[in-house]
């Protein structure tokens, strides 16, 4: 009988520590799970309440112990963000994500984890940045980076400047010419400044004859220019460097368009679907080219297709989102 009293003591004991975590009175949800020392979810959560309270240093070693266990998947979840949180506030970034690299694999859709792991990467990167600023001011990265921070700022004019002093230092590193022409674009499209940005992509294309998103970014000025020509060579060659670059293939395809080579352009635009499956570009021009051979049949099952691509919220503004603040591969 003594025995079952002080396990319903115990148990609940456990119930009222909890209702208080859940509270947020953390001096009463500690007393009570001390009380439950041999009682793992309330060691777990007696380290939720350390950690919560700027103990990390108390809670840590219980948080990864309740982490690595595994037998329940909540207090996994909590103790691991709890630890990432802990080790973020030490700047412990490389320790910290291990918890986050795991939950992200375990839950791959829970906000909490995603958050977690941005904030992770953007307390590294600003550390990284301010000791990149301090030990090496005078390189050109620092300016490559400067010129960065100010385009994702819409500060173009200090972006171009910047990468000019980057390319003055360093002239024949891979990307930055690239980077410039980029910046010259969004700064303006008035015709000087679609010619030097035109320079800028050939002088990448000079230091880096397979860049394809350079040939395609020449294509583009040129087309703008009236130089068609020229530009659907720029164009092909683009898709000849990278076969799979659904942006260039989609442009190649609305070319075939136009010049009525409904054949090539419908094979064209079926290869960009092939890796841009959500392209709802890809699929109004493939339906235009099908409805021009006289396939109406291809050209309605295509249109049924777009409709309930746009219909969608996991369309191409959908998936713009979700890679906002990813940096392409230099």
């Amino acid at each position: 009988m003594a025995t079952l009293a002080v396990c319903s003591l115990q148990a609940q004991s456990l119930t009222d520590g909890l209702a208080a975590f859940e509270k947020g009175d953390y001096a009463a949800a500690e007393k009570a799970f001390e009380k439950n020392s041999d009682n793992p979810r309330a060691n777990a959560f007696l380290a939720l309440t350390q950690a919560a309270t700027n103990r990390c240093g108390e809670a840590e070693p219980a948080l990864e112990a309740a982490f690595q266990a595994k037998s329940d998947p909540n207090i996994r979840k909590l103790t691991g963000l709890a630890l990432a949180r802990c080790r973020i506030a030490a700047e412990r970034f490389d320790a910290a994500l291990d918890p986050l690299s795991a939950l992200r694999r375990d839950y791959p859709d829970d906000a909490d984890v995603l958050y977690e792991n941005a904030r992770l990467h953007l307390k590294a990167w600003n550390g990284i940045v301010e000791e990149m600023f301090e030990r090496t001011p005078d390189s050109f990265r620092v300016n490559q980076l400067s010129a960065e921070i100010f385009e994702i700022q819409g500060q173009y004019d200090e972006a171009v400047a910047e990468y000019r002093k980057a390319i003055e230092k360093a002239p024949r590193t891979i990307n930055l010419h690239y980077r410039l022409g980029r910046a010259l674009l969004m700064q303006s499209h008035e015709p000087a400044s679609l010619e030097a940005a035109r320079l800028e992509f050939e002088a990448e294309l000079e230091l880096n004859p397979n860049d394809a998103v350079a040939e395609y970014q020449v294509f583009q000025i040129l087309q703008v220019q009236g130089d068609e020509d020229a530009a659907v060579w720029r164009l092909i060659r683009a898709v000849d460097l990278d076969p799979t670059f659904p942006e260039a293939l989609v442009a190649l395809g609305r070319q075939r368009v136009k010049d009525k080579d409904y054949a090539d352009a419908i094979m064209v635009l079926n290869e960009a679907l092939k890796h841009a499956p959500k392209s709802e570009s890809a699929h109004y021009s493939l339906m235009l080219a099908y409805r021009n051979a006289g396939r109406r049949e291809d050209a309605e099952r295509i249109k049924k297709a777009l409709d309930e691509l746009q219909a969608s919220p996991e369309g191409e503004f959908t998936d713009f989102l979700k890679r906002i603040g990813e940096a392409p591969a230099n």
